[in-house]
């Protein structure tokens, strides 16, 4: 299994691969370490995330949503570019591409396990697609939690 997460001491984004025995990670830029609890079996592994205590994790298509974003906006400027020179057919051909490429997308990206409270990544993980998918409820509750705690911060 692998692991991407965000260094409680740096902030900087560390990728490692993790086994069930380890008992620590460790930050590769800044050498920060923290103790994790350990896991009695691999089926543990996806119940509760490592980098912190949270049990809330939910699964995502594993694609950039950057690039996600910049095809379907080629696709609406190009459209609309056809679409300005009466170019009907080439404009439905555009958008009909444009769809194409998603659902083939879709269909062969792998799937990402993700923290809700530190937004660690697990990938490579057994029993990965029996997750929940995003809940934007259990979303928000945790982006109300970092909220509260960042102006609790401000005010002592």
């Amino acid at each position: 299994m692998n692991v991407t997460f965000a260094c409680a001491d740096c902030g900087q984004t560390v990728k490692q691969t993790f086994e069930s025995e380890r008992s620590e990670l460790s930050c590769s830029e800044c050498g920060y370490s923290w103790k994790i609890p350990p896991m009695t079996s691999q089926s543990e592994l996806g119940q509760q995330c490592r980098v912190c205590p949270s049990t809330d994790l939910f699964i995502r298509k594993d694609f950039s949503h950057r690039l996600g974003l910049a095809i379907v906006v080629l696709g609406f400027v190009v459209s609309c570019v056809t679409w300005y020179f009466y170019l009907v057919v080439a404009t439905f051909a555009v958008l009909f591409v444009t769809a194409l490429i998603d659902i083939i997308l879709y269909f062969f990206v792998g799937n990402v396990l993700t923290c809700y409270r530190c937004h660690a990544e697990y990938r490579d993980l057994d029993g990965l697609d029996l997750h929940s998918p995003f809940n934007l409820e259990t979303h928000e509750r945790y982006r109300q939690e970092a909220a509260r705690l960042r102006e609790n911060e401000r005010s002592i």
